[in-house]
This record gives C-alpha cells, sequence and structure tokens, in this order.
C-alpha cells in the first residue's frame, strides 16, 4: 500500500490555499516524519478541481509544489464539497448527493485533475460519499444516484483511454447515511455489477466508521470481495470508545467531544440488529431515558492514530490493524491507497492537541510506518516524485474527456 495523508485538516478553499497548506504544512510534515518523500490525498472544492481540471498552467502550479516539498499525490478526497472548516458543518457535508448533477461533475473533474498529476505508472483513487443521507430518499434517488455513478464509470473508462492513467473511486459508508455500513455498499453494489465489472467503482474503507459500525473488519472485507466489490482506498482512523459507559466520569470524559463543527454518530452495537444509534453525541449525552451502559459505546470522532485518550475512553486501533490485515488478503489489497484522515484535530479536546498540527501529522505518519510495516510498499520512502508527471501530462498527448455541465 501506498502511504499519504489527507489534507482536509487544513482550510483550503481555492488553489492558493492548497498550496500554502504544502508549503506550511504537508513539506514541514514529511520532514519531521524524516521521510524523503510522503504522499498526499488532497481535499479540493468543486471550484479548485474544476479549475485543475480544466487549466494546464494550474495543474504545472500544483506539480511545482508537489515537487518542492517531496510529495506525491495518488488520491483524493471527494467527500466534501466545498465548507469543510465552516463553523458548522454537520449534515451539509452531504451535500450535494449522488442524484445531483452538481456531485457528478465534481467528481469527475477530481478525476480529470488527479490523472494529469499521477507520478508515472501509478494509479488513481478517489473517496466519495455513500450516495447521500438517509432523510427523503427512495427509489426514484436511488435510480438517480445509480445513473450518475454510471456516468462516472464511463468518463473513468474514457480517461484511461486518452491519458493511460487509470482513476479508481470508492464510496465510503458512513453511519447515517444511505449507506451506512460496509454491507450496505456491498449489497448495493453488487446488485449493480455495471458499475463495478471493471474496478474503477469500489469501496472506500473508513476504519472509523467501521469500528463504530461493529462490523468484523475480515468478514467485512470478505463480504464486499467475494460480492466483486474492489476495496479502491483505506481511509486509516481510529473511533473512539467508552468500554464501560457506566464507569464514573464517562460522560464527563465524553463531553468536551460534543462540539459544533462536525456530526459525531454514536453506536451502542450493529444498528442493523436494533442497538442504540444516535446521530450525533449531543443526543446521547441528553438523551431521557439514559442510554444503555451494559454496552460499549463508539463515537464517530477521529482520533489520531498514535493517540491514547485517558480512561474510562479508549481508541478503536484494534480495527484499524484488523482491517488493514483484511484488505492485504483481499484481491488487490495491495494496490489500495493508505490515507491517514484524522481531519479532527481543530476540534479535539486540550488534551490531545499537539504542540503544533505538524508535530501531531508526523506522530501520526511515524505510528503508521512503525505499526503497519508489512501493509506498506517498500519503497513507499522513494516513490516518485509530482514531476515524473509533469512530462506526459494529458495535455501533451491527447485531449481530456469533456464533461458536460
Amino acid at each position: 500500500m501506498e502511504l499519504s495523508y489527507c489534507t482536509n485538516v487544513h482550510p483550503s478553499e481555492d488553489l492558493d490555499g492548497v498550496i500554502a497548506q504544502l508549503d506550511t504544512h504537508a513539506g514541514p510534515v514529511r520532514a519531521a516524519a524524516g521521510l524523503d518523500s510522503l504522499g498526499v490525498g488532497l481535499w479540493l472544492t468543486a471550484e479548485t478541481a474544476a479549475v485543475l481540471a480544466a487549466d494546464p498552467a494550474a495543474r504545472e502550479r500544483l506539480a511545482e509544489a508537489l515537487d518542492r516539498n517531496g510529495l506525491t499525490f495518488r488520491t483524493v478526497n471527494a467527500f466534501p464539497y466545498r465548507g469543510f472548516h465552516d463553523d458548522v458543518v454537520k449534515l451539509r457535508v452531504y451535500e450535494p448527493d449522488w442524484t445531483t448533477p452538481e456531485r457528478l461533475c465534481f467528481t469527475t473533474d477530481c478525476a480529470t485533475a488527479l490523472a494529469a498529476l499521477l507520478p508515472e505508472g501509478a494509479d488513481g483513487s478517489i473517496s466519495t460519499l455513500p450516495l447521500g443521507w438517509r432523510t427523503g430518499w427512495g427509489p426514484e434517488q436511488d435510480a438517480a444516484a445509480e445513473e450518475n455513478l454510471a456516468a462516472l464509470a464511463e468518463h473513468l473508462r474514457a480517461l484511461e483511454e486518452s491519458t493511460g492513467r487509470t482513476v479508481r473511486v470508492g464510496i465510503e459508508p458512513e453511519p447515517g447515511c444511505i449507506l451506512d455500513t460496509v454491507a450496505d455498499v456491498t449489497r448495493w453494489l453488487g446488485e449493480r455489477p455495471a458499475l463495478t465489472a471493471d474496478g474503477r467503482i469500489g469501496l472506500c474503507l473508513d476504519t472509523c466508521h467501521l469500528a463504530v459500525s461493529f462490523a468484523d473488519p475480515a468478514g467485512a472485507v470478505a463480504a464486499a470481495t467475494d460480492a466483486g466489490v474492489r476495496i479502491v482506498k483505506v481511509q486509516a482512523s481510529v473511533a473512539l470508545e467508552v468500554t464501560d459507559p457506566s464507569a464514573p466520569g464517562a460522560a464527563a470524559a465524553l463531553t468536551p467531544f460534543a462540539e459544533d463543527r462536525y456530526l459525531h454518530q454514536v453506536r451502542a452495537g450493529d444498528a442493523a440488529t436494533g442497538a442504540p444509534a444516535a446521530d450525533d453525541l449531543p443526543e446521547v449525552l441528553g438523551a431521557d431515558p439514559a442510554w444503555p451502559t451494559d454496552r460499549p459505546w463508539r463515537v464517530h470522532v477521529h482520533i489520531p492514530l498514535h493517540a491514547r485518550p485517558a480512561p474510562p475512553l479508549r481508541a478503536t486501533t484494534e480495527v484499524l490493524g484488523a482491517a488493514v490485515d483484511a484488505v492485504l488478503a483481499a484481491p488487490h489489497g495491495a494496490e489500495a491507497h493508505l490515507d491517514v484522515e484524522t481531519y479532527t484535530w481543530t476540534v479535539l479536546p486540550d488534551d490531545l492537541q499537539p504542540e503544533s498540527l505538524v508535530d501531531g501529522i508526523a506522530a501520526e505518519i511515524r505510528w503508521a510506518r512503525e505499526n503497519l510495516t508489512h501493509a506498506l510498499a517498500a519503497d513507499s520512502a522513494a516513490s516518485p516524485l509530482a514531476a515524473a508527471a509533469r512530462t506526459t501530462t494529458p495535455e501533451a498527448t491527447t485531449p481530456l474527456p469533456e464533461v458536460t455541465r
């Protein structure tokens, strides 16, 4: 697997912001982690993706910033559309959903830009939302989402034909969405084999979301691959658990994580079996009657990979390890991208804050390299830099496929 860290932790609403974050954060993270080269999973707003898809000069600027910072670019987080660091994000992160032309256009722009910037011989991956939030969803929305994803698959095929670069898109299940769990993605895509036939549409496995769903990592991965669903990306992330919610101080320990920007879904077991489920942590802390305390609770908070929250809290680090092991054993598993995705640094409680964001992310990268060594590509610290892509950009060969807006 190729290791990277996701830049959605940094606010950047335009290309200048993306380049600034590479210079002020990603490059210094690479140096602090002691690496000659480091992958980045870029988060691009819809506007930034459109600029990069259409403008060779803009892509050149980005490639130069990647090059001078010793960074490689193989994966995009195309889940948030824009405004991911607004004061309040919550349910807005799922808009626009996959029923809309805006979501399709954004994702095809990301794919076009990524294909033009990939290192020579490398494949690319993109993570996207699990269709949308569950409210108001029915057969009509299902059909519209399927139609748009079919158009995306066709764009990816045309992109490969015109550029020689393969880009795959992974649907990322998240609690509370239409496709809440890995099993939901497996079922939905399994019923639509035309989308998965060539492996360009598959699964993005977020290991925090996986932990919150209380799914067995090996079983979930095996079921997906048995259904012909390729795992194209793993988002290395860790959830928060209260093993004994009846312990003194459990509610007080959780309270600092109930913040205003992001949703923090909570589960007390597999929701499919009727276990308690909440869309946000404050719902649990203020529940009347109180939630059951005879079983663990897990919270959708991306805890830094190396962090160890103080008891009675803990991190679901073991789920990350088991999931990576399962993916490696799956067909094409070693070709999946491993992207550290702790976007919550700015909203974590003080006791989990590093001296600087660079220090915190570098510590996560070091932890991944020390604890997931068996999963990482042997040459991941010496991967070709972005400059390798600049001599063979698609505009120098054949035109990029057009997307009707």
